[in-house]
């Protein structure tokens, strides 16, 4: 995982990562530093090393570009990362306190840099480590019971309180690719089009607009080994708040959800969220807000594979010269939702609310910038 985030770094070019390790290419005998602007390397030619001197030793060169030679790491990266060592040689994950003291600094200062850097808590990394060898294991191995613990969990009530809830679905289904998982869906009219709406026992999974049959089979394709059957009466309650906010009638649209992501994803999600009604935010606005600024492409791909339109506000992300830019479910739909909303904020007029910085803005005003994410 520490490898994946370092490749990550590469791509991004982040610079805080300069000095934490440096990565060399195969095919050219060449070391650079994470932020080196040369053409990225694929990725099956790069080998990553702690340090000029390790990379030398292994017979690279260092690059004339970016003299990854004479960096100092900054300190908070070099402790990061070596915190992510620890955590991924570690059997059992180690509390914050034991890490902290492991690499001689205090639990809280800790804590701050490596939610600063990565963006997320060192028992956040920990536990999405362990899912992830979990999820191979799951694949791999013939009974859950195996993959539990090969993958460091020691009970099954263990794996089934904290994995699950990322799955999104039980290990032993998730396994089987969705068989035995039940999803029942129901379809609105509104004037936007078709609205599906679908949902497990744990809550909605899918919202999605179009042509109904479309919409039904991309369902299918989407959980292609569940049980999929419509049910407008249970779900109605749920459709109807649905409904109520496209037409501008409930603004705030709040449901359960049960839906899968990655930890990059799900902070993309969360900070898309936080963008008020009638209000938007730009692609590198929501990057900032995440504390990766660089990683605009990847949170416009994060906002492109929301599966719960509405509920996760995709639509209120738009380009930083204010066009709306693009929408999985029509440019049209998008341009229609944005000036609904805004008409509808305008509108609202609650004196007892103070003073939002998110206004609703013409077309081809520049949108605000997010407050700071703080992950949970």
């Amino acid at each position: 995982m520490l490898q994946n985030l370092q490749w990550q770094s590469v791509l991004a070019r982040d610079s805080r990562f300069d000095g934490a390790f440096v990565y060399a290419v195969r095919s050219t005998g060449i070391y650079c530093r994470p932020s080196c602007p040369s053409r990225r390397p694929q990725r099956d030619r790069v080998e990553f090393f702690a340090d000029p001197t390790t990379a030398e030793r292994a017979g690279f060169r260092a690059c004339q570009r970016c003299r990854p030679e004479t960096n100092e790491a900054d300190p908070a990266t070099a402790k990061v990362i070596a915190a992510c060592k620890l955590i991924e040689s570690a059997e059992e994950p180690p509390s914050l306190s034991d890490l902290a003291s492991s690499i001689s600094l205090s639990a809280a200062h800790l804590l701050r840099s490596f939610q600063k850097l990565l963006g997320v808590t060192p028992r956040e990394y920990a536990d999405s480590l362990r899912l992830k060898t979990f999820k191979h294991e799951l694949k791999e191995s013939a009974n859950v019971t195996h993959a539990l613990y090969a993958a460091g969990y020691s009970s099954s009530s263990r794996v089934y309180e904290n994995a699950s809830p990322r799955l999104g679905m039980t290990p032993l289904t998730y396994r089987n690719g969705g068989e035995g998982l039940t999803i029942r869906y129901t379809v609105g009219e509104s004037d936007l089009g078709q609205v599906l709406l679908a949902a497990t026992d744990k809550g909605v999974c899918a919202i999605k607009l179009g042509d109904s049959d479309s919409l039904i089979s991309d369902l299918h394709r989407e959980f292609p080994n569940a049980a999929i059957t419509r049910d407008d009466r249970d779900l109605r309650s749920w459709l109807t708040h649905v409904l109520s906010h496209l037409s501008g009638r409930e603004p705030d649209l709040r449901l359960p959800l049960d839906i899968r992501s990655t930890a990059f994803q799900r902070q993309v999600w969360q900070a898309l969220q936080q963008i008020p009604y009638g209000s938007t935010a730009s692609y590198s606005d929501v990057a900032k807000s995440i504390r990766k600024p660089r990683a605009v492409r990847a949170v416009a791909n994060a906002c492109a594979r929301n599966p719960v339109c509405l509920a996760i506000p995709c639509h209120r992300v738009i380009q930083r010269n204010g066009n709306h830019g693009g929408y999985r479910w029509g440019t049209e739909r998008k341009d229609a939702l944005l000036a609904r909303e805004s008409q509808s904020a305008e509108s609202t007029n609650k004196k007892d609310e103070p003073p939002n910085e998110f206004r609703s803005r013409p077309r081809n005003a520049p949108p605000a910038r997010l407050p700071a994410h703080r992950p949970h």
